[in-house]
């Protein structure tokens, strides 16, 4: 028997059989003015979007209005928490209601900026997680869209949010506490386990709209375990660990670091590879990535395997496991979510600053921008989020070309790190690799080739880049397919 719930999801989806078409013109909904209430529809229920939903119920006049996901059950867990809001398993069908303001994009990556030009087409407010994209071309639309239509769009790398930033900041570059800042390490050290692979394909859960599930991302049969979450895992979906938690701590550098004046590297050199479990993941679980800014070189280290065959001991890096050590003339400071800590050269520690989150932070930004019809108060407006997103992507791109040259005659940058500070890295890592490969495998890792990046074409250029710029777009599927704005 159909519940009032079921019923209701099924008049707003089945009205797509009638020929409904992308969304293509924008509407012109009146924005809310200060003091207003700002309706909300939450897209994708998952484990992030129900963070989201806990975060944007905190903030002072917003009115959760509409959930939507392409799994009922997901739907049904949250409907007796948001009574009052409407239900959809189509995007498309809350982005034509007039009585929404703006949306929150929590879905499978591949669905970011499709969604999110949608949305702003239809005259939404947009806050989409991170990262911004897969493809980096996608991204490029996003910022254009939020400039053509007058949008209010904010990415989700919410610590840009915590006032602690401001202070770090201040300390690194006003008060020069560390001195001049000499290079950078960006740590991401966290156990992954195995999502296992299957000997015959999965079948999706019979909840889920796997169609509208897939949107952009091409119909390939997935052998992992579980249906949710671990699309981070596979290329088809997801932009592994660098474009997960990668995105969050590259956006501190940039932001604390750099203070944003630098969009996009120069130039990226990367390996890596996916040990220990021989599952159906195909992006790295071990990512070295080296990037040439111009003035501070970037060095990034991803671990996502054990230190002990046992796998149970979590892989070690100096400083904090998910986060980044400026090094300075004068010491060094250590950066991650919720806090700080500066030492001298001697490793005396000299400043410590804890702060927040910065969720809720980020949210209230969000609105406050909507309601203040002030884009340029936004923390982590579109293009600051393309940027930070970019430097991951780049990253990613210099891995998977590594991958595709393997064998082939290329100046090879991996035989040798030269670098001593990105040796480092690059050994430990390695070493991780031994605990569960050998010696050998772990020997015989290489990085890729250098690839060089014109950050105002956003294009790769010179050795490579026609296999590099594959990456940069991505062909779509259907009726999901994005488009030049």
């Amino acid at each position: 028997m159909m519940t009032k719930a079921s019923r209701r999801r099924f008049l707003k989806t089945s009205f797509l059989a009638g020929g409904m078409t992308a969304i293509s013109t924008p509407h012109a909904w009146a924005a809310p003015g200060p003091g207003e209430h700002v309706n909300l529809g939450m897209i994708g229920l998952g484990w992030r979007g129900v963070t989201l939903l806990d975060a944007f119920k905190q903030v002072a006049g917003v009115n959760i209005a509409a959930i939507c996901d392409v799994d009922t059950a997901l739907i049904d867990a949250q409907a007796k928490a948001y009574p009052q809001a409407k239900q959809y398993v189509d995007l498309r069908r809350m982005l034509d209601s007039p009585d929404i303001d703006a949306v929150v994009i929590s879905t499978g990556n591949q669905w970011h900026c499709l969604a999110a030009i949608w949305a702003m087409q239809a005259g939404k407010h947009v806050y989409v997680e991170k990262p911004l994209c897969n493809a980096l071309w996608e991204g490029q639309q996003v910022v254009k869209a939020a400039q053509k239509y007058g949008k209010i769009c904010q990415v989700g790398t919410q610590q840009r949010s915590a006032p602690m930033q401001a202070e770090i900041k201040h300390l690194l570059h006003d008060e020069k506490l560390i001195g001049d800042i000499q290079w950078v390490r960006v740590n991401r050290f966290g156990l992954r386990p195995s999502i296992g692979k299957r000997a015959t394909p999965l079948v999706p859960p019979k909840t889920v709209d796997y169609d509208l599930w897939l949107g952009p991302a091409q119909d390939l049969p997935i052998y992992r375990d579980k249906f949710h979450y671990d699309w981070h895992w596979d290329w088809n979906t997801g932009a592994g660990e660098m474009g997960n938690w990668g995105v969050h701590i590259v956006d501190d550098v940039r932001n604390n670091v750099f203070r944003d004046a630098i969009p996009f590297p120069k130039s990226v050199v990367a390996g890596g590879g996916r040990f220990a479990w021989h599952d159906a993941g195909n992006t790295p679980n071990i990512h070295f990535a080296m990037l040439d800014t111009g003035s501070i070189p970037v060095v990034i280290g991803v671990a996502n395997i054990a230190a002990d065959a046992a796998n149970k001991k979590p892989p070690h890096c100096p400083g904090p496991t998910s986060g980044y050590i400026a090094y300075g003339e004068a010491g060094r400071m250590e950066g991650e979510r919720g806090k700080a800590k500066f030492f001298d050269t001697d490793g005396t520690l000299i400043k410590e600053i804890k702060g927040t989150t910065g969720m809720v932070d980020h949210q209230q930004n969000f609105v406050d921008a909507i309601r203040n019809a002030s884009p340029g108060s936004l923390m982590a407006p579109a293009h600051v989020g393309h940027h930070s997103t970019a430097w991951c992507n780049l990253a990613n791109y210099a891995y998977r070309v590594g991958s595709d040259l393997r064998g082939q005659e290329h100046e090879d940058a991996g035989v040798e790190v030269k670098d001593d500070r990105a040796a480092g890295i690059w050994n430990d890592l390695r070493s991780l690799v031994a605990v569960h490969e050998g010696r050998q495998t772990a020997d015989s890792m290489r990085l890729g080739p250098q690839l060089t990046f014109d950050s105002t074409q956003e294009t790769f250029v010179g050795d490579h880049a026609d296999v590099a710029n594959r990456y940069l777009r991505v062909s779509g599927r259907k009726k999901f397919v994005v488009t030049a704005v």
